[in-house]
């Protein structure tokens, strides 16, 4: 099977998936929320040193796992726990794809959403009083338009396989993501206020740096923001060459990831600050008035401050979102359609569309019941499964993969102490990351 597997053709091109399908609406959403929240210049540092700490290794420990096994998740955990017992490393992966589809489900509803505010300044712009106004309700009709057309734009990519589908797209969509941001942040700095929030996020505030609740935050971030426990990196991971440098790629996509979610907060929070000196409303008691009003309240607001270049600023600034909204949900579709292809034999046409409608099922239910599901759904995904597989993926390649696996094998050098740390501190950092996102 390795011999006929699709894969990467070059290392830029992996990179280039591989922090696309990290970068998405954590990044340019949820970092900046989370560092306005939680004293910008402080979050920031610790956010820093929290993924040299416990992202990089995740991530790394992640790629080895499908890296070794050339396969799709349920097939490489169940190899990991061939000498134990192969059925929980297998149902280890089968939770892994629920979680995908899981994961596509709620990311294409809100995938859809950025599509839809991506198109309305073009609305305005022509004068469609009517299309604004449909392409900015929160309707159910809205959300059956825009979810279906994420997915078809999601399938139409993975379609073409790894090589000229992902690879392909993400060496197309990754670059313009980078020049869009910074155009942007050099756009926002100009602006009257600007300043006090690049101050607020690049100096940080010592007498913060060890709030418990600022550390909590940061390290659900970092482990958050790298799309770690759900297989997107071990699918990745599988698709590279078996000659492959393991440490040198996984430190070229932590460090691209972090640089994108560093530079959204560039973006993001001095905008925040301009909006409050154009008198938009935006803290409340120091804190964000509410997380999703950033984006669908609080940015558009501001756009709407600035006359017709507020149109400009906010198609871009959508367009941006929508990148980062397609190379995320990318990633997190082939997981499934790899199983389906790779395990079931299905040929990938046909297990694209497949999973696309399974996607949209739920999709639609989650939209039919959007006030109770949909939060619901989130707080099961991001709270429990992703920290917990996490920890599944540090046990399994500290403690009970034996068999081919270098590091459980390595008894002196930098490769021994790595595996140690793999073995006893990442466990101990994911059970604390768990506890404290779950319990509070």
């Amino acid at each position: 099977m390795a011999q006929v597997r699709d894969g990467f053709q070059s290392r830029l091109g992996f990179v280039l998936a591989a922090a696309g399908a990290a970068v998405g609406l954590g990044n340019i959403w949820g970092f900046p929320t989370q560092a306005a929240n939680h004293g910008g210049g402080a979050f920031l540092l610790v956010y820093f040193i929290v993924i040299f700490l416990l992202a990089l290794p995740a991530l790394y420990t992640e790629l080895y796992l499908g890296h070794k096994a050339q396969a799709n998740p349920v097939t490489a955990l169940g190899d990991a726990w061939q000498s134990t017992n192969r059925k929980v490393g297998a149902a280890a992966g089968y939770i892994g794809l629920a979680g995908a589809v899981v994961m596509l489900s709620f990311y294409s509803i809100v995938a859809g959403w950025m599509l839809s505010y991506t198109i309305e300044p073009v609305a305005m712009f022509m004068g469609l009083q009517g299309v604004s106004e449909f392409l900015h309700s929160d309707s159910v009709m809205r959300n059956f338009v825009f979810t279906p057309l994420m997915l078809i734009l999601t399938a139409s990519i993975i379609l073409k396989g790894v090589k000229s589908g992902i690879e392909k797209w993400s060496r197309r969509l990754m670059p313009l993501l980078l020049i869009l941001l910074m155009s942007l942040i050099a756009y926002i700095a100009t602006l009257e206020g600007a300043s006090e929030g690049f101050a607020a996020y690049l100096v940080p505030d010592f007498s913060q740096i060890l709030d418990p609740h600022l550390m909590i935050a940061a390290m659900g971030q970092a482990f958050f923001s790298l799309s770690l426990g759900v297989g997107c990196m071990m699918i990745y991971g599988s698709y590279l060459q078996p000659n492959a440098n393991l440490p040198k790629l996984t430190a070229s996509v932590a460090l691209l990831d972090t640089s994108v979610a560093f530079l959204a907060g560039l973006l993001i929070i001095p905008a925040i600050y301009v909006a409050q000196h154009n008198g938009v409303e935006v803290f409340s008691h120091g804190k964000l008035i509410g997380e999703g009003q950033l984006i669908f309240a609080i940015l558009p607001a501001l756009f709407n401050t600035m006359g017709d270049i507020g149109l400009v600023v906010g198609l871009l600034f959508f367009v941006l979102m929508s990148i980062a909204s397609v190379t995320s949900t990318i990633s997190t579709t082939e997981i499934p359609v790899a199983f389906l292809v790779e395990s079931h034999k299905v040929n990938r046409t046909a297990a694209t569309w497949t999973v696309s409608l399974v996607v949209l099922i739920c999709a639609s239910t989650i939209i039919l019941n959007f006030d109770w599901l949909f939060g619901l759904v989130i707080m099961l995904f991001t709270q429990y499964q992703l920290p917990l597989m996490g920890l599944f993926y540090f046990i399994t390649v500290g403690w009970m993969w034996q068999r081919g696996n270098k590091l459980h094998q390595a008894s002196a050098g930098a490769h021994y102490w790595f595996a140690q740390y793999i073995r006893f501190v990442c466990p101990v950092l994911m059970t604390l990351v768990f506890a404290s996102v779950a319990f509070g």
